[in-house]
């Protein structure tokens, strides 16, 4: 992750993590669905449970985002914590990647003096995600501080290895989060797939997977579709987000998400996609359009 506080993911997760312990077109040329009616003509496919991750809609009071949400056929939030379950389960919305146990994204699993305080939080996080029929919780590697790779390695197993049989008695995966390492989150360690597969490899537990971020990979190591089939046993969850900016993924930028997506369905995947990318318009309507233009993107 940038040295740069102004990093909105961060703030957001930032924010996110304080309450759950307490408990061809541009986007903005984006023709916005005319009527209720024409929002009902569109069938979903059903090949892709989709969902979206909160922190991008943070301008949106969280009750009209899963209203709207439920209405264009999304069945999930991602990164959600405790406080928030109520509401999702009001509007009959599944937790598909909780969080709330994590200090930060810098702060993770490499370094061993934060091994005590994550260890505590995952211990407590684990039964309440268990207890609330979820089934995700992310964590994170931390940055490098000039770790070497087999250091990070040895870290992240010896702290992770304290709370898996925790997660396993629960039926709870922790999921580490793939983020580049190159714009968005410098110095962060899993910044690649063979990393976190090598980690996954060395917990030895069906219980620990990946979460494999579209955007970030893209960005720090392309080749999607033939590393998403090389990795898929270590794969649990993915994200969207549009290359370059983190856009919509409409064709303003250079990933075809179609492409993608059949290829995740063809592998015969059965768990979440949620969308990950940061809406151009600053208006609810409009950022609510463009998620709705990323579903069916993605609805193959």
């Amino acid at each position: 992750m940038s040295g740069s506080s102004s990093n909105p993911r961060r703030r957001a997760i930032k924010n996110m993590v304080v309450g759950s312990l307490a408990m061809g077109t541009t986007a903005g040329a984006f023709a916005r669905p005319s009527s209720s009616k024409e929002q009902e003509v569109y069938t979903m496919k059903g090949n892709i449970n989709h969902s979206v991750c909160r922190w991008c809609y943070g301008g949106i009071p969280l009750e009209e985002l899963c209203a709207g949400a439920k209405k264009m056929g999304i069945v999930a939030i991602d990164l959600v914590g405790p406080k928030d379950w109520p509401v999702l389960q009001k509007h009959g919305l599944y937790s598909s990647m909780c969080n709330g146990a994590e200090i930060n994204l810098e702060d993770g699993w490499n370094h061993t003096e934060f091994h005590s305080t994550l260890i505590k939080n995952y211990a407590e996080m684990i039964p309440l995600v268990a207890k609330a029929g979820y089934k995700q919780l992310i964590c994170f590697s931390g940055s490098r501080r000039n770790l070497d790779d087999d250091t990070g390695w040895k870290n992240c197993t010896e702290g992770l290895k304290k709370v898996i049989g925790i997660a396993e008695k629960h039926n709870v995966t922790l999921v580490m989060e793939l983020l580049n390492s190159k714009i968005d989150h410098k110095d962060y360690q899993c910044d690649k797939t063979a990393w976190g597969a090598e980690l996954a490899k060395r917990i030895g537990s069906e219980n620990f997977k990946l979460l494999y971020d579209i955007y970030h990979m893209q960005i720090d190591e392309g080749d999607v579709i033939r590393t998403i089939r090389q990795y898929y046993p270590y794969l649990s969850h993915f994200h969207t987000g549009g290359v370059p900016g983190r856009k919509e993924i409409n064709q303003s930028q250079e990933l075809y998400y179609p492409a993608i997506m059949k290829a995740i369905v063809d592998l015969g995947f059965k768990g979440y996609v949620a969308q990950e990318f940061i809406p151009t318009p600053k208006d609810a309507e409009g950022q609510l359009a463009s998620l709705q233009e990323g579903v069916r993107i993605c609805d193959v």
